[in-house]
This record gives structure tokens, sequence and C-alpha cells, in this order.
């Protein structure tokens, strides 16, 4: 069955593309969401009457995420887990959780635009890419640690690494100084 998009839709392209879907999908899933319309010639001319309602619908939602992609910008999410022995999670950090600590802070974001495969299950630092518009994806980080615990991040260890490892080279050359010779009899 040929239809017209109405909308962009995943795996199958753009708003106005003519494809061919099955039936089924049309009639149950793309027509009664109007996420498309049957390819008849009134149709064609209704698709043409709307392009530009669609554009400027399009500008806004792009401006709109644009905005919530600056305001991610810096935000760094830390969830604090029970965690085994070995790192593993007694449980996990899912999509849900990710869109609510988002809300708390103020930005509202859907949780099915968080492109999460699996939930989170281990500790440490993860990128969680975050669809907010079809063309502006925001990766952000997401630390899991145990109650308690900072995050470790990359800069953190550059810092208070270099600074240690300066201190321990000192004082080795100090205690070497105080050990006696051996005295030759």
């Amino acid at each position: 069955m040929k239809v017209i998009l109405n909308e962009y839709v995943e795996h199958l392209g753009e708003r106005g593309a003519v494809v061919e879907v099955k039936p089924g999908y049309a009639r149950n899933y793309l027509l009664p969401k109007r996420l498309a319309y049957l390819d008849t010639p009134g149709n064609r001319k209704r698709f043409e009457q709307e392009q530009k309602q669609w554009e400027e619908v399009d500008l806004k939602r792009r401006s709109a995420a644009e905005q919530i992609a600056a305001s991610l910008e810096g935000v760094e999410l830390i969830f604090e887990r029970r965690a085994s022995e070995k790192d593993v999670l007694f449980g996990s950090v899912t999509t849900h959780d990710i869109a609510a600590e988002l809300a708390a802070r103020g930005i509202e974001i859907d949780r099915r635009k968080i492109d999460l495969s699996n939930p989170i299950k281990e500790l440490g630092s993860f990128g969680v890419p975050v669809a907010i518009h079809r063309d502006i994806t925001v990766t952000l980080p997401v630390h899991v640690v145990r109650p308690g615990e900072q995050p470790v991040r990359p800069e953190d260890n550059a810092g208070p690494a270099g600074e240690a490892g300066e201190v321990a080279q000192a004082e080795e050359p100090s205690a070497a100084e105080p050990e006696p010779a051996p005295e030759e009899s």
C-alpha cells in the first residue's frame, strides 16, 4: 500500500516521502495517528497545501529543541545505587530514572527520547544519547556510584594523581638519605 508520510517516521522516511508499506501497518498505525495519508491525487494536493504550515511548525520544534540542548550543556547526572563487590548494581538505572532526574532539575524530556538500549546495571560513567529532535542529539554524562562516593571523572584523575605522584617522588629520596651506609671493618 502506498502512503504519503505526513511526518518523519523512523526507518521509513521524511515528511512528504511516498513509501510502500504493508496494509496492516498503514491501517493500524500510520493512518490513525495521522502520520501518513493514502497516496491519492486528492491527498497529494492536501499535502502540498499543508506543507507551509508544517515548515513553520518544524522550525518552532527545532528552535525549542536547540534551547533544550543548550540547557543540557554541562549537566551531569549522578545516581547513587548499592552494588556488589564486583560493581554490579542491585537494581538498575533506566530511562525513567534519567527522565525523572532531569525533570527534578526543571528539564522536561520524554523518556522515549533517551536512547538507552539496555538499563545501566553496573557502577561507572556512561554517555547516554538524548535525541531531542531528529537532527539534534546530546550526549548526557551519567555517573553511577555507591552511596556516599563521588564519581570518578577523567579530568579528576589527571589533577590529584599528578600531585600525589609528585609528592610520592619527593618523599622517596628523603627516606633513602637517612639510611646509614654499611661500615667496613
